[in-house]
């Protein structure tokens, strides 16, 4: 528990520190409810391009100290004093930190989450343990976007925590860090408003789902797209309406910085493919902006706007391609990753595409995989919630649009366009990752219309008279908007939050450390069976037999418990192979002899070797989908 939250301190510490500081480069004098998002992004791309230097993660470490308290240092009396506001946010930080725990919180351990459900975290902590001994591994050789995995490296250094509770602390704060930002569009609400606002979209219903089996990257490109969206939408206030808060000058030309660093960020945790959502979401919005601007004034409008956003537009192209120009090649790798082959293991760990409706945020299932009506909750009640979120979805939409903030809903609209991609020309992996991503932007569109207190259209005036008294359907819906507002509001942020917090709630958690050498014992195994006899507490608690079979795919591998050892007989399931924890001196089975000390592990072989290939089930290489279901086929 100290090693996790540990961890989560530090990341968000440091995040807020460098993220504030790249304000303040800016021009910016006001605390930013985006620094911390975008103090991650930077952090990230720095740790990945110092965790190869000699030191095994050293150099990470002193990279992150030293650009955290550089940060510190250039922040005094470039920061007005946080007063009033740094109460709400110490609040909704630990209303958040407390969500995101709720997966160890209900199993009341702290370990791998997602074993059970997803067992990609294996391979992530398989990759970070090779980048912190210096080492290569698959996933570097083939330009799989490694940030998170460098930051994870630097703070287990630092901290001393293990892999496994770093990387916990990384994903509890990027559920913070993601409450964060939306209060940079809330704050203007009552404080209750603001802190239930801040952890719907923090954790609509799939990034929750995604948060508790491990997926850090999608969840991570979520919160720098969300973060995105919402630096878009201050910059269209703050630039090019000159707001007051920056100075005049260079500070307008540096605006759009912050917004180049979570661009960045994306990439160094996504890939190229985390480039989409930012580009495309700005990318909509310039081109919306433009033909208003020549529709409502002149044609020669555009060029005047145009002209306005160049200096910022400039410098944060400029800066955006000069961070990623070292991961260039890397990208180009990356992109014949299997994942993004049509013809490869285009499911995942889904049973069957799911629906892109789920982005809306009501699900009433613990498991996002489910489709309507294979849960405990009646087909019925799915469509209904869909029908609700729909609702609080076009409310939200037109509440926005009439205010003239088009940034967050072009957003939305680039996120839409990227998933009817991946619908039509990828796979169902990568649509369910571009719903998750769009997911806290639909949250936030109908959350902030449906929390606050100004209505949608506005009774004042002459225009107003006219639409009470105007008859048909519009009259009634005018004049009773407050209550079918309050209506839909209680009825969507309800459902909403009780769906997320069933999906936090079904967290599996698995063994509290990890060791790479399962994994490497992998080639000393041939195709016969292989016996995992583990403590009985790691198998009826921990998710252990999940992790297990997981961690020797590619093999016929059974887990038994270790109490069930007889040395008297021959070891069951024709097991050519047994693999014990601890310093065993003596076998567990009879006709074993010792082949190999890992530890913790000891590799037995049956003398003299066993033939055939035994009853144990082979667990595919592929088979990421319940890893330890019964068996896999041959």
């Amino acid at each position: 528990m100290l090693a996790t939250y540990g961890s989560l301190l530090v990341i968000l510490a440091a995040s807020c520190l460098v993220g504030q500081a790249l304000f303040a480069l800016c021009g910016g004098r006001e605390w930013s409810w985006l620094a911390p998002a975008v103090g991650l992004a930077v952090l990230s791309a720095v740790a990945w391009g110092t965790v190869r230097l000699p030191g095994e993660g050293l150099a990470s470490v002193i990279a992150v100290a030293v650009l955290a308290a550089g940060s510190l240092f250039f922040l005094r009396g470039r920061l007005a004093t946080l007063g009033p506001r740094a109460s709400i946010g110490i609040v909704v930080a630990l209303a958040a930190t407390v969500a995101a725990s709720a997966p160890f919180l209900v199993e009341d351990r702290f370990g791998i989450l997602g074993t059970g459900l997803n067992p990609d975290m294996s391979q992530h902590l398989f990759a970070a343990d090779r980048l912190a001994q210096g080492a290569g591994g698959r996933l570097l050789d083939q330009g799989y976007p490694l940030g998170p995995h460098a930051l994870v490296v630097a703070v287990s250094e630092a901290t001393g925590a293990s892999l496994v509770h770093a990387f916990g602390g990384l994903m509890l704060a990027i559920g913070v860090i993601a409450a964060l930002a939306a209060l940079a569009l809330l704050e203007r609400l009552a404080a209750w408003r603001q802190v239930l606002g801040a952890l719907l979209v923090a954790f609509p219903y799939l990034a929750a789902s995604y948060l508790i089996q491990g997926a850090f990257k999608e969840t991570m490109e979520a919160l720098f797209v969300l973060g995105f969206a919402i630096g878009l939408h201050q910059l269209a206030h703050r630039v090019l309406t000159a707001e007051a808060g920056y100075r005049a000058g260079s500070s307008q030309t540096l605006a759009a910085i912050p917004l180049a660093a979570l661009a960045a960020g994306a990439a160094y945790s996504y890939s190229f493919a985390g480039l989409l959502w930012p580009l495309g979401a700005a990318g909509l919005w310039a081109l919306g902006e433009l033909a208003l601007a020549a529709r409502r004034d002149s044609p020669v409008a555009p060029l005047a706007l145009a002209r306005r956003a160049a200096p910022a537009t400039a410098a944060a192209v400029a800066a955006l391609a000069i961070a990623v120009a070292p991961e260039v090649g890397r990208m180009i790798e990356f992109a014949s990753f299997e994942t993004f082959d049509p013809a490869g293991p285009g499911l995942g760990n889904l049973f069957n595409p799911i629906s892109p409706l789920e982005a809306l945020g009501i699900w009433p299932s613990g498991d996002f995989r489910l489709d309507p009506g294979d849960g405990a909750m009646p087909e019925a009640g799915f469509y209904l919630g869909e029908a609700l979120g729909l609702a609080a979805l076009a409310y939200g939409l037109a509440w926005w649009l009439r205010r003239g903030e088009r940034a967050v809903p072009a957003a939305l609209a680039a996120a839409a366009i990227l998933f009817a991609y991946a619908h039509f020309a990828g796979t169902p992996y990568q649509e369910a990752k571009a719903i998750v991503i769009a997911s806290p932007l639909a949250m936030l569109i109908a959350a902030r219309a449906l929390l606050s207190a100004e209505p949608l259209i506005q009774l004042g005036g002459l225009r107003g008279a006219i639409a009470r008294r105007r008859g048909g359907l519009t009259g009634p819906l005018v004049r009773h908007q407050h209550q079918l507002r309050l209506g839909l509001a209680v009825a969507f942020l309800g459902a909403a939050a009780a769906s997320s917090a069933l999906a936090l709630a079904n967290g599996p958690v698995g063994p509290a450390s990890y060791s790479p050498v399962l994994t490497e014992l992998r080639p000393a195994l041939d195709r016969s069976s292989t016996l995992v006899l583990a403590p009985q507490h790691m198998l009826e608690s921990e998710h252990g037999r999940d992790y297990l079979v997981w961690e020797l795919r590619g093999g016929r591998v059974c887990v038994e418990a270790a109490g069930t050892a007889s040395p008297s007989r021959r070891p069951p399931h024709g097991a050519s192979h047994v693999i014990t924890e601890g310093s065993a001196e003596l076998p567990p089975y009879a006709g074993l002899r010792l082949a190999r000390r890992a530890e913790p592990y000891v590799l037995w072989r049956s003398q003299p070797a066993r033939r055939g290939r035994g009853t144990c089930p082979l667990i595919s290489v592929g088979g990421r989908a319940e890893p330890g279901a019964e068996p896999g086929s041959d």
